[in-house]
């Protein structure tokens, strides 16, 4: 499991007082309002950033970090992750699962064939969509639905599928 969440990304600078804008990664963007405390990931290094305010602009997030008042302190973090500890994540109702600790986990249908890995997540609105790759076949599709997921195991690293008839084309 990951020890940390992306929130977001810094996408640019705002104004010239080291203010930035966030594209967000999370499904609440909102939640910006509550943290207080970000993990900033530039590749080289992880700072821990303390967050002064928090304003929203069409779709990102508006960010100010205690401790950097210049444009040219914040610069130099474009493009760079905003983490948070899983303490600090999300609370989760149960059925709910970051989209990070799903990923690399197996496909198994419920009569015992193997789908492959689940490589990505599309969230469509309605439900998510889960994403299987298995080498030498294409992509399967599979809706989070109860009549198709019918169990997510973190510990064994395992997603039981019931396929539906249709979802193979």
């Amino acid at each position: 499991m990951e020890q940390f969440l992306r929130v977001g990304i810094i996408t640019s600078t705002h104004g010239i007082r080291g203010e930035v804008k966030v594209f967000p990664t999370t499904d609440d963007p909102q939640r910006f309002k509550q943290l207080k405390k970000v993990i900033l990931d530039d590749g080289k290094q992880k700072l821990d950033m303390e967050v002064a305010s928090v304003k929203f602009f069409k779709n990102m997030v508006i960010l100010k970090f205690k401790g950097i008042d210049n444009i040219n302190d914040i610069e130099k973090y474009k493009k760079a992750d905003l983490l948070v500890t899983r303490e600090n994540a999300v609370k989760l109702e149960e059925g709910e699962y970051f989209i990070a600790d799903l990923i690399g986990l197996k496909g198994i249908s419920d009569e015992g064939e193997d789908l492959g890995e689940l490589t990505d997540v599309l969230q469509t609105g309605a439900n998510d969509v889960y994403i299987f790759s298995k080498e030498g076949e294409p992509e399967l599709l599979v809706p989070k639905i109860e009549d198709c997921i019918k169990e997510v195991n973190l510990e064994e690293k395992t997603v039981l599928v019931h396929l539906l008839p249709g979802l193979r084309e």
